[in-house]
This record gives structure tokens, sequence and C-alpha cells, in this order.
């Protein structure tokens, strides 16, 4: 941080502020400060019957890598609305949420995924320039070896597994980044 975003003064500080335990930047002159916090990213894992559908990146990062859609939550969007607003921009896709499938976090990136399990109402009429290609996947078609990030594969594998122990709790995980995506 070269400023403070509140004043504009630049003498910016990392420092413990009082009361806290961890270094911020801190502002001398207004004694503004400036909270970092993770990013929140929303998406759903939509099932047509026992299908999944996935969608083949057109943007980086990991263009052309398979993903489930899903992006980054939006100032004044519930977490239900920006995962349904993703699934529309990436897949064109309208889908109703069931439940929170799983929450994924990847603390290296200073990301959280929520990822809702919705089933596949219908497509709409336009393209997304998010995806080149989107299809629904049959379970033991699933191209885990192309996937675009461990969020989806960890989406994927605990709804799977879901589906064969009828277990409808919903699952947390962590990837600390040490192994490839």
């Amino acid at each position: 941080m070269n400023f403070c975003s509140h004043c504009g003064s630049k003498r910016i500080a990392l420092a413990v502020p009082e009361g806290d335990n961890r270094l911020r930047f801190c502002c001398p002159d207004c004694h503004t400060i400036h909270y970092q916090n993770p990013k929140l990213v929303t998406g759903c894992l939509v099932t047509r019957g026992e299908e999944i559908l996935l969608c083949k990146r057109a943007i980086s990062p990991r263009k052309g890598w398979w993903n489930l859609p899903a992006g980054y939550l939006e100032n004044g969007e519930t977490v239900e609305q920006g995962a349904l607003r993703e699934t529309m921009e990436e897949s064109a896709a309208r889908a109703a949420i069931q439940r929170v499938l799983c929450i994924y976090s990847l603390p290296h990136v200073h990301q959280v995924y929520v990822f809702f399990l919705a089933e596949w109402l219908h497509w709409e009429d336009s393209e997304t320039p998010e995806s080149e290609e989107i299809a629904f996947f049959a379970p033991d078609a699933i191209p885990f070896s192309e996937m675009a990030f461990s969020s989806s594969n960890f989406a994927i594998n605990k709804y799977l597994d879901d589906l064969k122990t009828g277990n409808t709790a919903s699952h947390l995980g962590t990837w600390d980044g040490v192994m490839g995506f």
C-alpha cells in the first residue's frame, strides 16, 4: 500500500493496532486502519439427473480448463444470488439452489469458496463469453485431470461421495497451495 485511501497520506506503515493481533496497514495521519480480508467466491454444482454441468474456461486464469461455474461475490448480493448470477454468466443456465454443498478455503490466495448444490432448470438464449464449451458430464466421464481449480475437484468429489452415502450435510475443506492446481 503506497498511500492512505482515506486521507491520501503517503506515510502508511505496517503496525499492530492497539487491541489487535495482526500487522495492518495504518495511517498515522488520520488513524485509519486498512483491513485486508479474503475474497468470497461463490458458485453452483448444477445437476441434471446424475450429470454435472461443467464449463471450459474461455478466460484467464486457466483458460481451456474445465470448472464449475463460480466467481467473486459482488457488493450488495447475497451469496445465493452471486452463485446463481455466476452460473448464468458462465453457462447460460438457470438453476434452483437446493443446499450448501461445501465451503472450501484457500488461505494462501486469500479466498473462500461457497458452492451450492443446484438443479438445472433450462438454458437461456444467449452465449457466454466466459466459457468456450459448456457440457453435462456423467460421474464416470468427469475430466478431473483437466479441471482448472482444486475447489471444483473438492466440490465434485464430495457430491459424488454424497450420492453413494446419502449424506446431505455440507462439507468443509482447505487447500494450502503446496501442490499444483
